[in-house]
């Protein structure tokens, strides 16, 4: 099971829950683990229980609450420790770095850190990337309106005395006010669709799943799933 963190103080389960969409269309096993503070997959992602931890299936993904490492999802999974959980692929939603560890994200291949540039994004983000027990290799995922480079060089600012390694290639989430009125719509339905989110966002979800895929499957094929989703809804 590969695990993927999606790490720092800003709003991200929706977008990840999105891209796990789309690896679940192109054949993937998905699990998306919320470890946040606030564990907001508790209250968007419908669930017949809730109790202080659990698993359950929406659209095909496995969304799991609650847990704070991967020794207590296989205990409730009923897996033996020593063996892999069933899933291609895992997405880890974090903001404890404490809890690093126990989703083994210092062992992955890809890791993003995902802000906005409003300061609470920023500074906490900074302050949980200062406070990861291992160095970790980042991808940055960066939402804003106007995409300015000014704000890419603030956050390399902020980021010069922490003990981290910037990839090369950055994803920009050009967020347009109907992406937002789109996404509680489908809170709201209980639904994950495509249909009216804008093109910027679905090229962004586009190109999270490419990065998360490695070239496993080809881009054409993440293209087409994400226009056969749209057009379901």
């Amino acid at each position: 099971m590969r695990k993927i963190g999606f790490i720092g103080a800003y709003d991200k389960i929706d977008m990840m829950i999105n891209v796990a969409k789309v690896l679940t269309e192109c054949g993937k096993k998905v699990l998306v683990i919320d470890s946040t503070i606030s564990q907001k997959a508790r209250y968007i992602v419908p669930a017949l229980e809730s109790t202080p931890a659990y698993i359950t299936e929406f659209e095909q993904i496995d969304v799991a609450v609650g847990f704070r490492n991967l020794s207590q999802i296989k205990q409730y999974s009923f897996v033996e420790q020593e063996q892999e959980l069933p899933y291609d692929i895992a997405l880890v939603d974090i903001d404890n770095p404490y809890n690093m560890p126990g989703f083994e994200l210092q062992e992955t291949e890809k890791n993003f850190f995902v802000t906005s540039f409003d300061l609470y994004s920023l500074k906490r983000g900074m302050e949980i990337l200062a406070a990861m027990p291992i160095p970790l290799k980042l991808t940055k995922i960066l939402n804003s309106k106007n995409l300015l480079k000014e704000e890419n060089d603030y956050l390399d600012y902020l980021s010069a005395h922490i003990n981290i390694k910037w990839e090369r290639e950055k994803v920009y989430f050009q967020l347009e006010n109907g992406d937002y009125t789109v996404i509680t719509e489908n809170q709201r339905v209980n639904k994950i669709k495509f249909k009216k989110l804008s093109t910027q966002y679905k090229d962004s979800i586009e190109y999270i799943s490419a990065l998360i895929c490695d070239k496993e499957i080809a881009e054409s094929q993440i293209r087409k799933v994400i226009r056969e989703i749209e057009k379901r809804g």
